[in-house]
């Protein structure tokens, strides 16, 4: 039967929660501190209990030696024939237990000792079950009741324990009463100097996804998953499903008939705002779908390994997209991974304004450029800051005549020689552009480059002797036929509108060659010289 002692350590195992064998190793421990400090000893001491009585004997440990040459320390060891006079059937190596005696001996202040180390082991013990209860259950979701509030913080009674909840855990729309049961998630446990410490909260996005899993059955069997959530506790959270099952829609089993369902969390969160939204593979459908209930008018890719994203929104649409105090877009931005730039359509706009202003200044021209401006008067312009013909273009008159050494006949030359020189650049765009459209389509790229420029070649020579009708404008050829006509007057046997009808046919691509073109002209300057 056990003595009353032992009950006791027992009942106060259940209620600390600890093993008994715990309570009693501490109450030995304390027995061996106050007999080491009455006996002021050294040895190694040790205590028993014993449960059938509820004794506790106390007694010195020491080594058994061969002789007593190889006693180091005779606190702990002890020579073998010395030993067998205290237990005969001690051998060499073993251990000789030498009672202490403890009763009507230790007093108030051992016992006082006692007590304490009784205390602290059992307080230790206590601090070890609760941490290996709850680290293992970290994200979980745990019935709490408020037991107290400390300032800011709201300390939760778990049943093995207590735990702490900061006001950074805390969610502002929330309030709580002492003895109010709410479920909070555990999110960490720390080792501390007063205890372990298990943190809890009412803020973290996995509270959201147990009442999802909770109250929406396609969660629990995994046909809807919950992709992603973002959340600011308070305020709104975003969370995107996507459905196994193409016959299941996801939005509407987290939603429920009517909003039930989504209804019940948010009674549960105190009145948080909750969006669901579908997810998708797509990162630029997804972000669409993430801004809601904005409406975007485009989504472009920035730079797909840095993953950002820019957004351009209708103007009306701009506050609505990035949300108070910048909320929507920030949660739109955690949920997707991405970091997303907002801008409505007119900054959008003066943004390309701006970029397509910017590449227009790149191209600049010297001033050495300019023909008829002369040396002098280039060195005056650039040493008055104008460089370039078109910050000269851009000077008024009398922007120029307030330059030192011009007057208004120099800004009459200036003027000329700036006209001149667009009229020459637009000359040649306008004949580039021209000789480029001439070319049939039939025949173009088909003669090498080589080619091209021996024809070149052999046109110039033979311009001065036989005009050749010229292929890139027909037109022109046309004219100068019927002026070679009138020369040849009726001798030739054609009339002039018949000449030019005739060379103008001759010159049409795929009728005839160039040679018979060269002919024909020939032929008619040989009249020309009759006549």
């Amino acid at each position: 039967m056990a003595s009353e002692l032992y009950n006791t350590i027992d009942a106060i195992s259940r209620e600390k929660g600890i093993d008994p064998q715990i309570v009693v190793s501490a109450v030995e421990d304390a027995i061996v501190a106050a007999t080491r400090k009455y006996y002021k000893s050294q040895e190694n001491l040790r205590a028993l209990l014993d449960k059938d009585t509820g004794k506790i004997n106390a007694f010195a440990v020491k080594s058994v030696v061969e002789s007593r040459d190889q006693i180091e320390d005779p606190n702990l060891q002890i020579a073998v024939e010395d030993a067998r006079r205290l237990n005969p059937g001690v051998e060499i190596g073993g251990e000789l237990h030498i009672p202490k005696a403890t009763e009507g001996i230790l007093g108030r202040i051992a016992a006082q000792l006692a007590k304490q180390v009784i205390f602290q082991k059992v307080r230790e013990a206590e601090r070890d079950t609760v941490y290996n209860e709850f680290i293992s259950r970290v994200n979980e979701v745990v019935n709490a009741t408020v037991k107290r509030i400390e300032g800011p913080d709201i300390i939760f009674d778990l049943g093995k324990g207590e735990s702490r909840m900061p006001r950074k855990e805390q969610s502002r729309l929330e309030s709580f009463a002492v003895g109010e049961r709410v479920r909070v998630i555990i999110t960490r446990v720390e080792k501390a100097s007063k205890g372990p410490q298990v943190v809890v909260s009412r803020a973290a996005p996995e509270l959201v996804q147990h009442l999802f899993q909770t109250e929406v059955p396609e969660i629990y069997d995994g046909t809807v998953i919950i992709r992603a959530i973002a959340r600011e506790a308070g305020e709104r959270t975003k969370i995107a499903v996507l459905s196994k099952d193409k016959d299941v829609d996801a939005v509407g089993a987290c939603v429920g008939m009517k909003g039930m369902r989504v209804q019940s969390i948010i009674r549960e969160l105190r009145g948080e705002k909750i969006d669901i939204i579908e997810w998708h593979e797509d990162s630029v459908t997804f972000a669409e779908k993430a801004l809601q209930p904005a409406k975007v008018s485009r989504v472009t890719v920035v730079d797909a390994a840095g993953k950002h994203l820019e957004v351009v929104v209708d103007d009306s649409q701009l506050s609505l997209a990035i949300g108070k105090k910048g909320q929507n877009v920030r949660l739109a931005a955690k949920l997707l991974g991405w970091k997303i730039d907002i801008k409505s359509e007119e900054e959008k706009r003066q943004e390309v304004e701006q970029q397509m202003a910017a590449f227009g200044t790149q191209t600049t021209t010297s001033l050495d450029k300019v023909e008829g401006l002369g040396e002098a008067l280039v060195e005056k312009l650039n040493a008055a800051g104008v460089s370039t013909v078109e910050a000269l273009a851009d000077m008024t008159p009398e922007q120029l005549e307030a330059i030192e050494g011009i007057g208004p006949k120099t800004v009459e030359k200036i003027s000329l020689a700036v006209n001149n020189y667009f009229a020459t650049l637009d000359a040649a765009e306008a004949e580039a552009a021209a000789a480029e459209a001439a070319v049939p389509e039939e025949y173009a790229g088909e003669v090498p480059v080589e080619a091209a420029a021996e024809g070149t070649a052999e046109a110039d020579a033979l311009a001065e002797t036989e005009p050749t009708p010229a292929e890139e404008d027909v037109d022109a050829s046309a004219v100068d036929l019927a002026a070679q006509a009138d020369l040849a007057g009726p001798e030739n046997g054609l009339p002039a509108e018949e000449l030019a009808l005739q060379g103008h046919h001759e010159a049409e691509p795929g009728e005839g060659s160039g040679n018979e073109g060269s002919e024909t002209a020939s032929k008619d300057d040989v009249s020309g010289n009759k006549a």
